[in-house]
């Protein structure tokens, strides 16, 4: 049962369990394992992936061979390499499972067929899309303007429970920070009596 997918949608988008059973050729779901890929590099990106549990992340890897995650995913996220699948074009990404998961795998027609039961959905999708861009324009600034210390903390604002279940090298990579940098970090914050790290 894909509680978390339907509660999304009911949530968010006002979309009933009747209009999303209507629109049920336009999704489906899939269990990856552990270290599985949804996309690599120089493949297209067919899909929209909703995290229904687990955690996926993408990333795109440099010349020297070094990782770069730009998004992990966990349970009520959605995740898209969008100038793939909405340009047709060749991915720089790769995307795989940190954990083993339950991906709900949305067509690029999903929206347009929510939108055509549901009308009113076109304008909750476009306050989703601008809370999307919203994050990426922030997400851009820390890496560019941030100390360290204060793109951690984003970090935990933003993915709560993920310094359980991520490898802190993963962080690390996320944040644009060497994993020494990273511990020099939480080594400071635990210091001061933060709580959270």
């Amino acid at each position: 049962m894909l509680n978390n997918f339907y509660h999304f949608f009911q949530a968010n988008g006002k979309i009933s369990m009747e209009e999303m059973e209507s629109l049920k050729s336009l999704y489906h779901r899939e269990e990856v394992k552990k270290g599985d890929f949804l996309l690599r590099e120089g493949g297209h990106c067919h899909h929209t992936f909703f995290v229904e549990s687990g955690l996926i992340r993408m990333y795109a890897i440099d010349g020297q061979g070094k990782e770069h995650i730009v998004q992990f995913a966990c349970e009520n996220w959605l995740l898209s390499d969008r100038s793939s699948a909405y340009f047709d074009e060749s991915s720089d990404y790769f995307i795989d499972a940190i954990e083993d998961s339950v991906v709900v795998m949305l067509d690029k027609g999903f929206v347009d067929g929510i939108i055509e039961v549901n009308p009113s959905f076109q304008r909750i999708n476009e306050r989703l899309l601008h809370n999307h861009i919203r994050h990426l324009q922030k997400r851009i600034h820390g890496l560019m303007a941030e100390t360290a210390e204060e793109r951690y903390l984003e970090f935990i604002n933003l993915y709560p429970d993920l310094t359980l279940r991520v490898p802190q090298w993963m962080m690390a990579s996320y944040l644009g920070v060497t994993p020494e940098s990273l511990s020099r970090v939480r080594r400071d914050l635990a210091k001061r009596n933060f709580k959270s790290y």
